[in-house]
């Protein structure tokens, strides 16, 4: 086995997860990146294979880069890394592409090094790579790759992470229409402040959705997989999504909602069974519009990122 070398799978997320804006997310099975990440002589970060999508692999434009170098100014190590990203998951579809690339670069770095920081440590410095990507430091696709399974990000100053049991028959379908939406671009488009009456609404279902997750209460998940201050807006810059959203449910999904910033709409369900059910359902609303899509079922991914 070679130590100063590792490959990795690196899990895509969904975050927000309806009701719990920037504090909410969850790692999914079936989908992620691969990473080889090296120990080097040559100090500093160097990105020297970037496959799947056109990305770039100048150190300080791209999100491993950002996020490596954040750990390494932390670091007494002397030298520095490589870094190969094989991307399977798209840049711009809703699910943590650069997060995991962010978290693939710590976790591997960590690793090699003998495991110097705590998985909260590097939860912070993969922040940065999504400060870089988005323009806001958000840990909810961060957190559940490096934790593994459903965390919450109780506070982000001081950084508290809290992670959330997953209940074994609980399935993810998640839709990528092809068509970008930047997070940058979408966050623009959001209020700043909320009436006290959808904060009530909001933080019900937040509460409601925890206590589903840790008691295995799939109906209580279900009811609170409903979004009353981010999805009324963001949902008007993804084609067909109320019509995926009741076609879903119809289906039996629990709930429906956008995964991340979008374009990406997540169901969660009770079983594989209702999971590849609704995913047939979330297609057909595709194909008649004409928006060619990819489909992901996926069980809960409990243990985060993994060597392959």
């Amino acid at each position: 086995m070679n130590t100063n070398e590792l490959q990795i799978f690196c899990p895509a997320t969904i975050a927000n997860i309806s009701c719990g804006f920037d504090v909410l997310g969850v790692a999914l099975e079936s989908v992620g990146d691969e990473m080889i990440v090296r120990k080097v002589d040559q100090k500093g970060i160097r990105i020297t294979k970037l496959t799947g999508q056109d990305l770039p692999t100048e150190t300080h434009l791209n999100v491993a880069g950002v996020a490596g170098l954040a750990l390494l100014a932390e670091s007494d190590y002397e030298g520095g890394f490589e870094i190969e990203i094989h991307k399977k998951i798209k840049a711009g579809s809703g699910i943590g592409s650069s997060a995991a690339s962010s978290t693939g670069a710590v976790w591997a770095m960590n690793e090699l090094l003998g495991r110097p920081f705590s998985k909260l440590q590097l939860v912070k410095f993969a922040m940065e790579g999504e400060r870089l990507a988005s323009g806001v430091a958000h840990a909810d696709n961060v957190a559940p790759a490096l934790f593994g399974g459903f965390t919450l990000v109780r506070s982000y100053d001081p950084l508290d992470i809290v992670p959330i049991p997953s209940p074994p028959q609980l399935w993810a379908t998640v839709i990528h229409p092809q068509i970008e939406v930047r997070t940058s671009d979408s966050r623009k488009i959001l209020k700043t402040n909320i009436t006290l009456a959808d904060g009530i609404k909001q933080w019900g279902n937040v509460g409601g959705l925890v206590a589903g997750l840790f008691t295995e209460d799939y109906e209580l998940i279900g009811r609170s997989l409903i979004d009353h201050i981010v999805e009324p807006i963001r949902s008007i810059l993804i084609p067909g999504f109320d019509k995926v959203k009741s076609v879903s449910l119809e289906s039996g999904a629990l709930g429906c909602g956008i995964s991340g910033s979008g374009p990406s709409i997540f169901a969660f369900s009770k079983g594989e069974e209702n999971a590849k059910k609704v995913a047939g359902a979330m297609k057909e609303v595709y194909k008649k519009i004409g928006i060619d899509y990819d489909v992901h079922v996926s069980k809960v991914n409990i243990e985060g990122i993994r060597e392959l």
